[in-house]
């Protein structure tokens, strides 16, 4: 760590110190006693400004308090086959860890659908994938291996990415802003495989926009991207998608247990079954409410919004360049 990171982290330490509840309750929920390594990221993400990290920081853990975020793990989607329906139309999956021991998330970008259920729905979702991955997840894999563990692997599948993609840049603005702003640094690299044509294009163009450190944490593999996911991970820690040369399809190639998409995945089945026994010893304070966790939508950052706009042109141009084509 140089002078100027290590002068930044001792300014937003002192600031933090100032913070009083019920800010520093949450605080803990966001740290999980690795205080330094998420002071890190909150300044990373503002390029090592103290003042302006503090304040994201701040903004985080008021968002958290007046949205509930602490008690969102007891909060289940319920019945069983509405959060069915949102786990097949919302492909994301815990796969296994790489060697470093940093877990590894598939996510079905091109065959998401987002159809099944509500915006909030799937915003509930994501926000408990990401609360069970930093208050459970990642707390057992620094255990594990005696070290803080605080990030993680994405593999991004594009199998199936259409035209119709344009239909959910809304949604994924929310959910990626919600990231942004409130869980930011969390993600180590980003792997995108069976990438189409559509995503090539829009790539390029995407690709300048984004800042050189975002950039650097993106990777393009060819087809399904197993030879060069097998340098950091076990074949058993694969997505499923990737578990074949060359591309295929990411939501119905593997059974149940295989497809860390399902709910009959273990980590699903897992996730489910902490939140509904959290719910019950919550349920003997407070009765459960019927219905979704609202969150509030944060406005997402100018760059961001850029961002979406751009790719959302570039969508518009590829329909009329190829008519109906949804390829």
């Amino acid at each position: 760590m140089g002078l100027v990171s290590q002068d930044a982290l001792k300014d937003l330490q002192a600031l933090m110190d100032q913070v009083e509840e019920p800010l520093q309750r949450t605080f803990q929920n966001v740290h999980q006693g690795c205080v330094t390594e998420t002071l890190m990221r909150f300044l990373k993400a503002r390029e090592w400004n103290a003042s302006k990290a503090h304040k994201m920081l701040v903004d985080c853990l008021n968002w958290r308090v007046q949205s509930e975020i602490d008690s969102i793990l007891s909060k289940p989607i319920i019945p069983e086959d509405l959060y069915r329906a949102v786990r097949d139309s919302q492909l994301i999956g815990l796969s296994g860890f790489s060697r470093e021991g940093l877990p590894v998330f598939a996510i079905g970008v091109g065959l998401s659908t987002f159809d099944k259920a509500s915006v909030h729905y799937y915003v509930q979702s994501h926000i408990q994938i990401n609360e069970y991955r930093d208050r459970v997840i990642l707390p057992s894999a620094s255990k594990k291996h005696g070290r803080p563990i605080t990030t993680c692997i994405k593999v991004l599948d594009m199998t199936g990415l259409k035209l119709s993609a344009l239909n959910q840049i809304k949604l994924l603005s929310i959910i990626s802003s919600i990231d942004d702003l409130n869980y930011p640094e969390k993600t180590n690299t980003y792997y995108i495989v069976n990438a189409p044509y559509i995503f090539s294009a829009c790539w390029k163009v995407v690709k300048p926009l984004l800042q050189e450190r975002t950039r650097k944490k993106v990777q393009v593999l060819q087809g399904s991207g197993r030879d060069e996911l097998l340098k950091i991970m076990d074949y058993a820690s694969l997505p499923h998608f990737s578990r074949k040369e060359g591309s295929g399809s990411s939501k119905h190639a593997e059974s149940g247990s295989e497809n860390c998409y399902s709910l009959d995945h273990s980590f699903h089945q897992e996730l489910y079954n902490y939140i509904k026994e959290q719910s019950r010893i919550h349920e003997a304070v407070e009765p459960i409410k019927q219905g979704s966790f609202h969150v509030a939508f944060p406005e997402p950052p100018a760059e961001e919004a850029n961002i979406a706009k751009t790719i959302e042109s570039e969508l518009h141009k590829f329909e009329k360049s190829h008519g109906n084509d949804d390829r």
